[in-house]
């Protein structure tokens, strides 16, 4: 059996984890060979590959990011984008393919082995922990530790000026990391992509905290929306997967509270540090599970699935299922939240 391996999408802490434990468990127990393949989809589009053995993934474990690269690449939407994949696959001589990623890169996953026949097993990866089918998805602790960490510095900015820190963390379309981070970091506000914000409310919520001279902590999900108005945009261009580049909202917000309370307000853009560095033991410990369960699947050919995390379970579910929505902040769990704004 000949495994190939990818991840595709951002990157995340806890991705070499993965690599490593497919191909530790996959070489050792069951002697099969591996080949990675470059940049996520790129890869098999252009069968750019690199040899995967034991000796390649030693030492990765704690390392961020990933020893494959990756990519937003969509085959998809390439010209004979399956042709290109089946054909490299066919001349490198895969049996089966582990995709590692997020909605994107496992819906892709999802169409070739449903449509197209073949052998594909999912991992899902994402900071956004947006995933329906599984509990928690590997480097969302982590960005929530590094999004927590931050706030917690900024507290002390905050009051020694008296003045307003907005925070703007990652999370796209699903508000889980500004919940757990704004919770963990004792934010006066939270404001999740889910329930759009009424901006004099949150004025209000500011003014009652410098009432008793405390300097308050706004956190915002990069695809929060204003009550009365639409996503804040970098630009409109879209990428393969049809996604536009979210961020600014936590600028646009500062210069409304400003504008509305007369405090001095600023704003941190946390951005692409949520994702970078080493992962956390959390990580770690499940991007480690989920790739030995991995390559279980692949040697009991049950293709076409994913693994997941149920409790502290690892099960497989299909692959269609697990991208078929994404999974967001529950409104009873904003409600706990809100119990410490103002």
């Amino acid at each position: 059996m000949r495994v190939g391996v990818l991840t595709g999408g951002g990157d995340c802490p806890g991705l070499n984890a993965v690599i490593r434990a497919v191909v530790r468990k996959g070489v050792q127990e069951y002697g099969y060979d591996f080949i990675g393949f470059r940049d996520g989809w790129r890869g098999p589009l252009e069968n750019d590959t690199v040899p995967l053995d034991i000796r390649a993934v030693r030492g990765i474990l704690p390392r961020g990011g990933t020893i494959l690269g990756s990519s937003r690449t969509n085959p998809l939407k390439s010209e004979d984008g399956i042709r290109r994949v089946k054909e490299t696959l066919v001349k490198q001589e895969v049996d089966a393919l582990i995709a590692i990623g997020g909605e994107d890169t496992l819906g892709v996953a999802a169409r070739l082995s449903g449509d197209y026949g073949i052998a594909c097993v999912g991992v899902p990866k994402t900071i956004d922990n947006d995933l329906s089918a599984t509990d928690y998805t590997f480097g969302f602790d982590t960005a929530v530790n590094i999004a927590t960490e931050a706030i917690d510095r900024l507290h002390t900015t905050a009051e020694s000026h008296m003045r307003v820190l907005v925070v703007e963390v990652m999370g796209r379309h699903a508000g889980w990391i500004a919940l757990h981070s704004g919770l963990a970091g004792g934010a006066n506000v939270i404001l999740l992509p889910e329930q759009r914000f009424d901006v004099d409310q949150v004025c209000s919520w500011v003014e009652s905290r410098f009432k008793i001279r405390y300097a308050p902590i706004v956190v915002i999900a990069e695809g929060a929306m204003p009550r009365d108005g639409d996503a804040v945009l970098k630009d409109d261009s879209l990428d393969s997967f049809g996604h536009v580049r979210l961020s600014g909202v936590g600028e646009w917000l500062a210069k409304e509270i400003e504008k509305r309370t007369g405090k001095e307000a600023r704003t941190t853009v946390l951005g692409h540090v949520q994702r970078g560095g080493t992962p956390s033991a959390f990580d770690r410990w499940l991007a480690t599970r989920f790739g030995l369960h991995a390559i279980d699947a692949v040697r009991d050919e049950d293709f076409g699935k994913m693994v997941a995390l149920r409790g502290t379970d690892i099960v497989r579910v299909p692959l269609a299922e697990a991208t078929a929505r994404l999974k967001t902040v529950d409104p009873s769990l904003y409600a706990e939240a809100e119990v410490f704004f103002g």
